[in-house]
């Protein structure tokens, strides 16, 4: 039975922060690792915060499978949200998180005054369009509408999907920055913009909705067999990968887990796992 810990929100006060900071190990804890570069008590478990799939299957895999014979102990915290696995880490709740892409990181850092950086790419989830209404990309005609993730640049990745298969056209130049705004020429659709977690709630309600791949995958979908378009892997900037507060890139937990994240035995996983919906992407730098 998995003994995840599923934290769906954290409580703003400021007794709810202690605590997590007392069960992650806090500032006064001479053990615990520091961003400085301070002692880290190895026997302690590695906390990281992962979106339920395919990551926290992913970090069981090597839990179950492959820490203990490198001597790691780790504990797997699901989190159902794009922003809460980041503050945790900023603020040491967490040793690190595993859910995210870098263009979603660096929006995310700059708007937010946080520090998080990546360690190693895992894997990536390929966005893609889904609809129980239309069974083909040629079936989407004006008048329909289209759910896209409200975020910056899940929602600019929506776009560029869209634009590929000639269903919008956008500005010259937007790159995954693209917005609603950006659109010169909608082609009769109009567009409705949801939480990215939200996103395959609305299926029923819509004619179309560009989903996350992990979010597909959680909505029983299996985006290789269910899209009507997918991302294409080749070049592909959104690699998901292990990242931690800036300091913490050393901690020789994190090496384990990264090393283990990049073994043979997780290529495989995934690859049997997941039959093309997730994609490994060893080799590629996070940074």
């Amino acid at each position: 039975m998995r003994k995840n810990i599923k934290l769906t929100a954290f409580a703003a006060a400021s007794a709810a922060l202690a605590l997590g900071l007392t069960a992650c190990g806090s500032s006064s804890d001479p053990s615990s690792t520091k961003a400085d570069g301070g002692k880290t008590d190895e026997s302690k478990p590695l906390v990281i915060a992962a979106s339920p799939s395919p990551h926290a299957d992913i970090l069981n895999f090597v839990k179950d499978k492959l820490a203990a014979k490198e001597g790691l102990k780790l504990e797997v915290k699901e989190f159902t949200d794009y922003v809460l696995p980041n503050t945790a880490t900023e603020q040491g709740q967490v040793d690190g998180n595993y859910f995210q892409h870098k263009p979603y990181l660096d929006d995310f850092n700059k708007k937010n005054g946080t520090h998080i950086v990546p360690v190693v790419n895992v894997h990536l989830e390929p966005l893609g369009l889904y609809s129980k209404k239309v069974k083909a990309l040629t079936d989407i005609k004006a008048g329909q509408t289209i759910a896209v993730p409200n975020d910056t640049t899940n929602e600019g990745r929506a776009l560029q999907l869209l634009a590929a298969n000639k269903l919008i056209t956008l500005k010259d130049g937007v790159g995954t920055s693209a917005k609603l705004s950006d659109i010169t020429d909608k082609k009769g659709l109009e567009f409705k913009e949801l939480e990215a977690a939200t996103v395959p709630r609305a299926l029923n309600d819509v004619d179309a909705a560009v989903i996350n791949g992990n979010y597909a995958l959680e909505a029983n979908l299996a985006p290789a067999k269910d899209a009507l378009v997918l991302e294409k892997a080749e070049g592909n900037p959104y690699a998901n990968f292990l990242a931690v507060k800036d300091g913490k890139q050393n901690d020789p937990r994190i090496q384990k887990l990264a090393k283990l994240l990049n073994s043979d035995e997780v290529k495989k996983f995934i690859e049997e796992k997941y039959q093309g919906s997730v994609i490994p992407a060893f080799g590629t730098p996070a940074a």
